[in-house]
């Protein structure tokens, strides 16, 4: 499965393309295309991959890529059988060249800036936003590019989110780098419940460790050892949400062979320990 440049086609009279997917299954691999990306997932679960975040969704999660930001999502779940998110795709000259730099546009800007980075509202948010996101899709054409903007507009004015990926990442576009990726990816979700060495992962590339160990600095702004810690505690909070498995059984589970490492690392990347996650998350 390759990743590449994905061409996103917008009929001749349309200024965007808003449209539902479905399928049984989130199947895009690693891409990347200069068009904005807006996407609320309505059905679903699994990992989100942006840039070089690697982080757990699920229905709810609504995110705003910026322009030739690489991202994709994929199903974790073994029982999930259909997929279904709501999507909105624009070029920058959405309104005509420089539109951006009007007044009356000037939050907007500002918000397809931060865009760059990729931006993460929170459930809160998406609630809210929810029917009037499915609301655009129902307008007329005129009637749709207005509902938009003021969808954009009302987003432009939100402070409570998360950027997704590190300050100073930059993303290498071109389709070796990113098969390469797409092969990490897979490798990960494949095979991070046991122990993992630098050279089984190396291997798949027909690369050697140093090599690698480069690659992957150079693509992530990170190490392969915490891209792969990140993808481990997210599983791990799944589990600690969905289940009530002992936490020493969803540590071994996830791939940690010592059990105070993992709640070094869960506390490194939560902030918390594990039985305080699940205990903050039964509040809600």
């Amino acid at each position: 499965m390759k990743a590449e440049f994905e061409k996103i086609r917008v009929t001749n009279n349309s200024s965007f393309s808003a449209f539902v997917y479905e399928s049984d299954e989130f199947d895009a691999p690693w891409h990347f295309h200069p068009e904005f990306e807006l996407t609320y997932i309505l059905k679903g679960e699994g990992v989100r991959y942006v840039g070089n975040s690697v982080q757990q969704f699920e229905a709810g999660d609504f995110v705003l890529l910026g322009s030739n930001l690489p991202h994709c999502w994929k199903n974790t779940s073994e029982d999930a059988t259909y997929v279904k998110s709501i999507v909105f795709q624009w070029d920058a000259n959405l309104l005509g060249v420089g539109w951006l730099e009007k007044r009356e546009f000037y939050s907007i800007k500002k918000l397809l800036e931060r865009a760059s980075e990729g931006i993460h509202f929170n459930a809160i948010v998406a609630a809210k936003m929810t029917s009037k996101l499915e609301e655009v899709l129902t307008k007329d054409p005129l009637e749709k590019l207005l509902s938009f903007l003021k969808v954009l507009k009302e987003i432009s004015e939100i402070t409570s989110y998360n950027l997704l990926v590190t300050p100073g990442f930059t993303p290498i576009l071109n389709s070796k780098t990113n098969h390469r990726i797409d092969v990490i990816q897979d490798f990960v979700a494949n095979n991070y419940t046991k122990k993992i060495k630098l050279e089984d992962i190396a291997g798949t590339l027909a690369m050697g460790n140093e090599a690698f160990c480069r690659f992957f600095k150079k693509s992530h702004s990170k190490s392969f050892f915490t891209y792969l810690n990140e993808y481990r505690i997210n599983i791990a909070c799944k589990l600690l949400i969905e289940s009530k498995k002992q936490v020493s059984q969803i540590a071994y589970e996830c791939g940690y062979e010592s059990l105070p490492f993992f709640y070094r690392q869960f506390d490194r990347y939560m902030n918390c320990s594990p039985l305080s996650f699940r205990k903050q998350y039964l509040k809600l």
